[in-house]
């Protein structure tokens, strides 16, 4: 069970039947011997080929019920298979991204936590230390961040998984770490280091309103793929930036020291332990003054 507030304020308790699951699976020794398997990369690989086959399409019309999805938010068409329909498009004008310069957006759907980045680099999620260097498996580039931020944005299974470019710049460079698929539920962190452990993906970009950044995507438990789009050195806010296939996925910026102040609501729940769920395109920061 965990806290998520939305940003009028109001907070809920979140505790499906997966969570209770989760429980069982990360907090009892035989439910952890289970996890050498569903962790596997290659498990995600079969689940993802099944999802993508046509037969699977049954399950559809039940995901919607059972995770009360607003479908008139989505692009109207006749589905090929799961995955086709849970890389689905969002509807011309469901998310509006906001354009004012030195504004942070949102690059997904999800709930964020907003962690301090504090000397030598480490930052404390729930009751885990990572390490920048941990993240990205480059010390110089980690250094450059201290005393910035890491802004951790969790995707449920219900979301919309594509997301986009934070803010326009120029692209740096493109780094895959191949790792395991641990779930990025928050009872995983509890006893893995999920995010220095899971397969990753990152940019750096030189932004136009923020200096240096990291975006990066994060696989999950039988998540098939992070498929990133190809788009050249130079981007846009808003471009979308590729999309998660099936399962719980993370996107995780880095930002440096004084380059970004994160709202007052959502650092506030980030250090009550509440996560701030927000939508993507929606301002979540502004450049520090």
């Amino acid at each position: 069970m965990h806290l998520v507030a939305d940003r009028k304020g109001q907070i809920t308790q979140e505790d499906s039947r997966q969570d209770r699951l989760l429980e069982i699976l990360y907090g009892h020794r035989a439910g952890r011997g289970l996890l050498r398997l569903l962790v596997s990369p290659f498990l995600s690989r079969l689940g993802g080929l099944l999802l993508d086959s046509q037969s699977s399409r049954f399950l559809v019309p039940w995901f919607i019920r059972s995770h009360g999805i607003d479908t008139g938010e989505y692009r109207q068409k006749e589905y090929r298979s799961f995955n086709d329909f849970f890389t689905r498009r969002l509807a011309p004008g469901a998310r509006k991204v906001e354009k004012t310069p030195g504004v942070l957006v949102s690059p997904c759907d999800g709930r964020l936590s907003v962690y301090k980045i504090q000397d030598p680099c480490t930052f404390l999620v729930k009751h885990t230390y990572y390490t920048v260097e941990s993240l990205l498996h480059n010390h110089k580039l980690a250094s450059e961040f201290e005393g910035g931020y890491v802004w951790i944005f969790r995707l449920c299974v219900d979301d919309y998984h594509r997301y986009i470019y934070a803010d326009g710049g120029y692209l740096w460079a493109h780094i895959r770490i191949p790792g395991v698929l641990h779930t990025v539920n928050p009872v995983a962190g509890d006893h893995f280091p999920i995010y220095k452990e899971n397969t990753r993906e990152y940019c750096l970009l030189e932004s136009d309103n923020f200096g240096k950044m990291i975006q990066m995507e994060v696989g999950a438990m039988m998540v098939g793929k992070i498929q990133n789009h190809q788009r050249g050195d130079l981007v846009r806010r808003g471009w979308e930036k590729g999309y998660f296939a099936f399962g719980g996925s993370t996107v995780i910026l880095i930002t440096k020291k004084g380059a970004v102040s994160p709202d007052a609501d959502i650092l506030g729940n980030s250090r009550r332990g509440i996560e701030t769920r927000v939508r993507l395109g929606e301002r979540v920061g502004s450049r520090a003054e």
